[in-house]
């Protein structure tokens, strides 16, 4: 379904999800440092020690061990930008300055040692079935943000500057066109040298590959 375009003030938000507050979100870094220090010894009487915080609060603000490390999800996940634009006046370059602001906030993301140390943890998770870890970094993670990156393509449709049949399968190949092997490589050790201009260059190169295969002329 393509998206309306009956009121001119509409845009399009980067998320939906509400935003932690400053003290919630000082916690969730918390846990993300001691997830890259600590790897699987993450437990909720360290995150209450590193945020100086108590327990309760934690499970009051978060419910469980599971809440916390979905929310942190979350909160990494919300790094990653997927633009705003009013719908009824999307051009090409604005289109372009979307995709290219997702691609590079991605990549900074995913190239950053807590999300290397995120996702290790997930893998080893989802394989060992030890936690939930994996699921809740797929549902909040990777589907979380291709259904924050999806209107926009489909804006881009509507406005008649994109051609494509399937969302899902447009957003996947710009997904593979921005990630190529690097977050693989990330995960298994590879000192990839991922600076500001690397990651500008990578991003404006994902995104006009993405155009060449289905922008419309």
């Amino acid at each position: 379904m393509q998206p309306s375009l009956t009121r001119p003030d509409e845009t399009v938000p980067e998320t939906a999800a509400e935003m932690p507050s400053a003290r919630q979100q000082a916690v969730l870094d918390a846990v993300l440092a001691l997830m890259v220090e600590e790897g699987d010894q993450l437990t909720m009487d360290a995150v209450a020690r590193r945020a100086s915080c108590s327990k309760e609060t934690l499970y009051k603000w978060f419910g469980d061990r599971d809440g916390l490390l979905t929310a942190t999800v979350r909160w990494q996940a919300s790094r990653v930008h997927a633009g705003r634009y009013a719908l009824n006046a999307l051009d090409v370059a604005t289109l372009r300055e979307s995709l290219q602001d997702f691609a590079a906030t991605w990549l900074k993301v995913i190239a950053s040692d807590t999300s290397v140390a995120l996702n290790r943890l997930a893998i080893g998770h989802a394989g060992s079935r030890k936690s939930n870890l994996g699921a809740i970094v797929l549902a909040n993670g990777r589907f979380a943000i291709g259904e924050r990156v999806k209107p926009v393509l489909e804006a881009g449709r509507a406005a008649g500057l994109l051609a494509f049949d399937d969302t899902e399968a447009a957003f996947r190949t710009f997904f593979g066109l921005a990630g190529r092997d690097i977050q693989i490589r990330l995960l298994l050790g590879d000192a990839l040298p991922l600076d500001a201009g690397e990651i500008r260059r990578d991003a404006g190169r994902a995104v006009e590959q993405f155009l060449a295969l289905y922008g419309r002329a």
